[in-house]
């Protein structure tokens, strides 16, 4: 079937429209990149230039000297993976009882959650989590930044949870009671091992949200760089040149050195994660 000239250009400005959003989309990674590799001054002088005169990647040396990258690193990998872990056991969970659960009082709660979906507080809700942690003890180190994360109402979690175990016939649930698996045993050993994708996609979410989060670790480990993940670290290399000038050149070549396990942890989940919004984002 022949294509209409109207559809034709129809096609041209979607494509048009993909590319310009993809360009604004990679353009600060790639300047961020870029710059990496520029002088402080031609950094501080800006101007329209792209690419730096004169490569300096000296600046990556520096920066891998002058910060304790190793620290930071474990300590981030360290925050992450009981992050990760938590917050897959957390959302399953919550997306487990939410679809199966058939009283009012489970429906009542499940809009009530969705409803904060629509509710932004951002840092307000930083000083009220921070008098908890103080209650429980851990306002001076990274499990305070776990247990937030973990413990919150990660609501986009919770919504693609349920949405994906409503993809899954309840007819499974049934056969295995017959078998004599109770709720917990039905959702650990015959549930649980068919959310692979949904797995992956809450991992890859809370392990993204979680590595480039910078305000609630520096407010957690204030005063304590031993404990400084790396975003934090990296960030605290823009004063090392001194009063008179940020040394914005070394900031920028340890935020390149931080991208890389994200785009590393991407791209090896990439295929449960397209899978995971899919399946989880349509309602059978």
């Amino acid at each position: 079937m022949k294509t209409s000239t109207g559809t034709r250009t129809a096609y041209i400005f979607v494509y048009i429209f993909l590319y310009l959003i993809v360009f604004i989309a990679i353009f600060p990674v790639f300047f961020t990149l870029v710059s990496s590799f520029k002088t402080n001054m031609e950094i501080m002088l800006g101007g329209l230039k792209i690419f730096p005169d004169k490569w300096m990647f000296s600046n990556y040396v520096e920066a891998w000297n002058l910060a304790n990258f190793s620290r930071y690193t474990w300590n981030s990998l360290y925050m992450c993976f009981f992050i990760v872990i938590g917050s897959i056991f957390a959302a399953t969970v919550q997306g487990y009882v939410f679809s199966r659960g058939t009283s009012k009082f489970t429906k009542f709660v499940y809009s009530m959650v969705m409803a904060s979906l629509f509710i932004s507080v951002g840092s307000l809700s930083l000083f009220p989590q921070l008098r908890v942690a103080q209650v429980l003890g851990v306002d001076r180190s990274l499990w305070g930044v776990i247990l937030i994360y973990v413990l919150g109402m990660n609501v986009a979690q919770v919504f693609l949870s349920t949405s994906y175990y409503n993809q899954i016939p309840k007819e499974i649930d049934e056969a295995a009671r017959i078998d004599g698996c109770n709720f917990i045993r039905v959702y650990w050993s015959i549930l649980l091992p068919l959310t692979k994708p949904l797995i992956a996609t809450i991992g890859l979410i809370s392990f993204r949200a979680s590595w480039s989060d910078y305000l609630m670790p520096y407010v957690f480990t204030l005063g304590d760089q031993s404990r400084y993940p790396l975003v934090v670290g990296v960030v605290s290399l823009r004063s090392m040149g001194g009063e008179s000038a940020a040394a914005w050149h070394l900031m920028l070549a340890g935020i390149s050195l931080s991208i890389i396990p994200m785009m590393i942890v991407y791209l090896c989940l990439n295929r449960f994660f397209i899978t995971g919004l899919t399946e989880g984002s349509i309602k059978g």
